[in-house]
C-alpha cells in the first residue's frame, strides 16, 4: 500500500512523565506538548490528509490531581484564543467531539465561537475529542437514535443507522490511530470507530513526538496491508 491515511486519530501521551524526567511539574509538560500540535496539524496538511483527531481530554482525566485538570483546562483555553486566528488563515476547520457541557461556561462560548469561525473553512478537519469516552460516545448514540425512533423495535438498529448518531458522523473512521508514550491501549478512545484502524504504538513521549516521527508512523502505515477481514488478494 502506498497511500496517506485520511483520518489520523492519536492519542496523546506522556506529557506528565516527559516532565517528571526533567524534575519539572507535568503541567509542563502538558504545556510543551500543546505548543507542538501547530506543527503536527501543518505537516498532515501538507502531506494531504483530511482529517486529524487528537484525544485531548477523556471522561476519565476528572479523576487527575486538581491542578492537573485545571492546567489541561487552561490549556484548551489558551489554545483556541491564540491559535483560532492561525487555523482560520490555514484553512483549517475545527470541530470538538465530547460532553463539552461539563467544562466552564467560558470555555463552552470559546468552543462555539471557534467551531462557528471556521465552519466556512475547507482545509484539513482538526477534531479535538474533549470530555470525551468511546463508551459514552456509543451510549449517547443510542439515547439519540431511541429519542428520534420511539416506536422502533430494538431490532430496527442498525450499524449503518447507529453511525449516523456518533459524534464523529461528520467524518470517515480512522485509518491510523497512533498513541505515544509507551503505552499499547485504546484507553477508551474512538473504541467503535479504529475498528479497522492501524495501530501505531511509540515508545517516543508526546512532546518530543514531532513531524520527523510522524512521519516514521506514515512510512509504517505505507507497509500495511489493509483486509477488513477479507483474505489477501
Amino acid at each position: 500500500m502506498n497511500t496517506v491515511p485520511r483520518h489520523i486519530a492519536i492519542i496523546m501521551d506522556g506529557n506528565g512523565r516527559w516532565a517528571e524526567k526533567r524534575h519539572m511539574p507535568r503541567t509542563v509538560g502538558h504545556a510543551k506538548g500543546a505548543a507542538g500540535v501547530r506543527d503536527l496539524v501543518e505537516f498532515c496538511a501538507h502531506k494531504g490528509v483530511k482529517y486529524l483527531t487528537l484525544f485531548a481530554f477523556s471522561t476519565e482525566n476528572w479523576s487527575r490531581p486538581e491542578e492537573e485538570v485545571s492546567t489541561l483546562m487552561g490549556l484548551f483555553l489558551q489554545y483556541l484564543e491564540k491559535e483560532l486566528k492561525n487555523l482560520s488563515q490555514a484553512g483549517v476547520r475545527l470541530q470538538v467531539i465530547g460532553d463539552v457541557t461539563g467544562f466552564a461556561q467560558e470555555l463552552q462560548e470559546r468552543i462555539a465561537e471557534a467551531l462557528k469561525a471556521t465552519a466556512g473553512n475547507d482545509g484539513i478537519v482538526l477534531t479535538v475529542a474533549a470530555n470525551y469516552g468511546g463508551q459514552w460516545d456509543i451510549v449517547q448514540a443510542v439515547q439519540r437514535w431511541h429519542a428520534e425512533h420511539k416506536k422502533a423495535d430494538a431490532g430496527d438498529i442498525t450499524k449503518t443507522e447507529l453511525a449516523k448518531y456518533l459524534s464523529t458522523s461528520y467524518m470517515p473512521d480512522p485509518d491510523l490511530l497512533i498513541r505515544t508514550g509507551g503505552e499499547q491501549r485504546i484507553s477508551n478512545f474512538l473504541l467503535w470507530q479504529v475498528a479497522y484502524a492501524e495501530l501505531y504504538f511509540t515508545d517516543v513521549l508526546w512532546p518530543e513526538f514531532d513531524s520527523e516521527q510522524l512521519a516514521f508512523a506514515l512510512d509504517w502505515y505505507q507497509t500495511r496491508q489493509r483486509r477488513f477481514g477479507q483474505v489477501e488478494s
